[in-house]
């Protein structure tokens, strides 16, 4: 009878990294069996919302020679006049090979402009985030670290209240203070990073603080909230009792088990800098994604609106995929214990 040698020590982190792979590798695909049908399903909304506008490019291409002849053969170039579903087979065709169309109201390719307006989009998404990140983790370990004082009641009853703030009206109220009382800032406008780092960061710094507040709040209320939780387990008041410091307890066992909500309520508030990109861009004139949405809708754009959607929802199920990753190498000890119960 053979028996199995136990594992060596050189071969148990090669033996965690497959561990970790196979997880990283199951993450993906349940999040893959969900993504997917998700994107198809938005597509789907994307183009007959589309359809249901009725709208056509066909009378303002013909111009003065705006024919019923003339308009028929636009549609029927533009395949127009084929079968809803016939359309949307062409279009999503065409979209699976990276061709978002073209836009009826310049005639350019709808992913140059959108390529071009989405990288205003990210500088303030990005950095907005960051402030979020910096802002969120910091208040939600103070109010771990003086849980249950005054400083922890303090930062709870703030990050409440920021919470409520729309981001139009903080972004007014920076405007007033930053702008006109103190003229720290400037108000409106856009300079791209590469033409002057300086003037970019000063143009997108206020609309970011705007769009951060609430991820911020969230993330530190959620990051105290599952790390009171943790600090309270079995394995934390054993950690104690063996002498290890409050600062490795914190930073090295409680952190990563405790950090799961805020990275879960990380990933669900990327759709919000998206939503209100829209609201700041119109408020500090700021030609990004959200502003192009927007006027384009108003003209009738179709395929430009078309493709601001669909490239929305992407973004959105990419950061949830990349949510669901950090997420799986997060409390595995505690998923574990989940799924032997």
């Amino acid at each position: 009878m053979t028996t199995l040698a136990p594992p060596t020590a050189a071969s148990l982190p090669r033996r965690r990294a497959e561990r970790a792979l196979r997880r990283i590798a199951g993450a993906v695909g349940r999040t893959a069996l969900i993504v997917i049908p998700v994107f198809f399903l938005a597509t789907v909304i994307t183009f007959a919302l589309g359809a249901a506008s009725g709208l056509s490019p066909a009378a303002s291409l013909s111009g003065d020679e705006a024919t019923p002849e003339r308009i028929a053969a636009i549609n029927a170039e533009l395949g127009l006049d084929q079968p809803v579903v016939v359309q949307y087979l062409t279009w999503m065709s065409r979209l699976l090979a990276g061709d978002l169309g073209t836009s009826w109201y310049n005639g350019f390719p709808v992913s140059e402009l959108i390529t071009e307006r989405l990288a205003v989009t990210a500088s303030i998404a990005g950095v907005a985030l960051g402030i979020a990140l910096v802002a969120g983790v910091g208040l939600g370990l103070l109010a771990v670290v003086f849980h249950g004082r005054l400083l922890d009641r303090t930062i709870t009853a703030f990050t409440t209240a920021i919470s409520t703030l729309p981001p139009f009206v903080v972004s007014i109220g920076l405007i007033v203070v930053l702008s006109v009382w103190l003229r720290l800032l400037p108000s409106s406008g856009y300079v791209p990073f590469a033409e002057d780092p300086v003037l970019w960061f000063r143009l997108i710094l206020m609309p970011a603080i705007a769009l951060s507040l609430d991820p911020a709040a969230e993330l530190a209320r959620q990051l105290r909230t599952g790390l009171v939780h943790v600090l309270e387990q079995n394995y934390i008041v054993g950690a104690r009792v063996r002498g290890l410091s409050p600062a490795r307890i914190l930073w090295v066992h409680a952190l990563r088990n405790g950090a799961g909500p805020a990275t879960a309520i990380l990933g669900m508030k990327i759709p919000t800098l998206l939503g209100g990109a829209v609201v700041t861009e119109t408020i500090f004139s700021m030609p990004g994604f959200g502003m192009l949405a927007a006027d384009s809708a108003l003209r009738g754009d179709v395929p430009v609106v078309q493709g601001t959607l669909v490239v929305a929802v992407v973004l959105v199920l990419a950061f949830s995929l990349l949510v669901n990753i950090v997420l799986e190498g997060l409390q595995p000890a505690g998923r574990r214990e989940a799924r032997s119960e």
